[in-house]
């Protein structure tokens, strides 16, 4: 109650603030006022709330496993504007599933929503604390956490408010968590302990894409690449680019492949680039004329291509870990085969990094001469595919634990 009075207080500030950012009213006003129209009335929905691209990514085997059960829709709800298209482009020809942006957590829109369709389950991908969702959601169907987890940075801030997500945890009817440490720390927030479950990390099951020989060596040819190793740095967040920059300066017969997070960065590493006096591309430029003239660099300005240059590459280094962000998927490129190296900020990928570090499939860098230094013993001692996809196996099946604790 409260809660929505404070969000009832707080909108004609907000609207106010709005109308001088255009592009954050145009992100508010196109979850607000959507068409909900859409939703096909004729059947039960299981509805998968996301937050992002990753998000939408991991639940894949998830979605591939309830499609078999012709009974149910899928409603994916996405907070981002990337989460949203990225949904959108991998099933938009599957008839059963609707995508919508999320309400922002809209009393009235959820409560529309859930009125206008029959909802037999909410699954809250990883750590989506929508009091509203999850109230309405206590109200009409049953409420579930997948593939949940407490980042260690995370954890005091909840801690802080325990005594507000405790009454909500309670109208939560099964929280399926990643790992011991994500059980412990959810029941010490406030849930129910015969309620937590640890199932594992469903980014194991991600289906990923594999690629032709073919689709490799046209992607080699449009960046002219001759003799060259390949170097990819996957999911840059801001602060990371100009490290890794001066680490190439330092590397021979190199390209450096550049794939920010972010597509609004691409400015700003052009600017880092010229600052460098490395001469650049950027991939859409290249798609429209391919050139013969040699580069240092390519920035990947475009969605959805980062695991096709994965499986291109010779050294792979994953974002958001050189910089307090908590680290990006790690497994993206184990599955092509190639060891990742990261830095040091891995609060998001913890349980993942400890077991590529205990198996010596990746590693961990604190400094540019320890990068350096990691990228000579790749060259010269490369990790066994085989090693890497026993490690794959061994930590599957946590969409199938996943879904046979929710039947129970």
């Amino acid at each position: 109650m409260f809660y929505n009075l404070l969000r009832g207080f707080l909108y004609p500030f907000l609207f106010i603030f709005l109308l001088f950012n255009p592009k954050k009213l145009k992100f508010v006003l196109s979850r607000l006022f959507q068409d909900i129209s859409i939703l096909d009335k004729t059947k039960e929905y299981i509805w998968i709330h996301c937050s992002s691209v990753g998000e939408i990514n991991l639940t894949d085997s998830l979605i591939n496993n309830f499609k078999k059960n012709c009974k149910y829709n899928i409603l994916i709800t996405v907070f981002t504007d990337t989460g949203y298209e990225t949904a959108k482009n991998k099933y938009s020809n599957e008839k059963n599933i609707f995508i919508l942006k999320f309400p922002l957590d809209d009393m009235f829109i959820l409560k529309k929503i859930f009125s206008q369709i029959k909802v037999s389950k909410v699954l809250l991908i990883e750590t989506e604390i929508w009091p509203n969702l999850i109230n309405l959601g206590n109200k009409y169907s049953k409420v579930f956490i997948v593939n949940g987890r407490i980042s260690n940075k995370s954890f005091p801030r909840y801690k802080k408010i325990s005594w507000i997500l405790k009454p909500l945890f309670s109208k939560i009817d099964k929280f399926f968590m990643q790992s011991e440490d994500d059980k412990n720390r959810i029941i010490t927030l406030g849930a129910c302990k015969n309620k937590v479950f640890v199932t594992g990390n469903l980014k194991f099951d991600i289906s990923f894409e594999t690629f032709s020989s073919e689709d490799m060596s046209n992607l080699k040819n449009i960046m002219n690449i001759d003799s060259r190793k390949i170097f990819v740095a996957g999911s840059t967040r801001q602060g990371e680019d100009s490290i890794l920059i001066d680490i190439y300066k330092n590397l021979k017969n190199t390209l450096l492949v550049i794939v920010p997070r972010h597509l609004e960065r691409v400015n700003e590493i052009e600017t880092l680039l010229n600052s460098s006096n490395l001469k650049y591309k950027k991939l859409t430029d290249l798609e429209k004329n391919s050139t013969s003239e040699r580069f240092q660099v390519l920035i990947v300005d475009k969605m959805g291509i980062l695991r096709k240059f994965y499986s291109i590459a010779d050294v792979v280094f994953v974002g958001g870990t050189l910089v307090n962000i908590g680290g990006h998927s790690l497994l993206e490129p184990l599955f092509y085969g190639k060891s990742p190296i990261f830095g040091p900020y891995l609060q998001n990928v913890k349980d993942i990094s400890k077991d590529i570090l205990n198996l010596n499939i990746g590693y961990k860098v604190a400094n540019k001469e320890e990068f350096l230094n990691t990228i000579n013993l790749l060259e010269t001692n490369p990790v066994s595919e085989d090693k890497i996809k026993a490690f794959f196996k061994s930590n599957q099946n946590a969409t199938e634990k996943t879904i046979k604790f929710m039947e129970e």
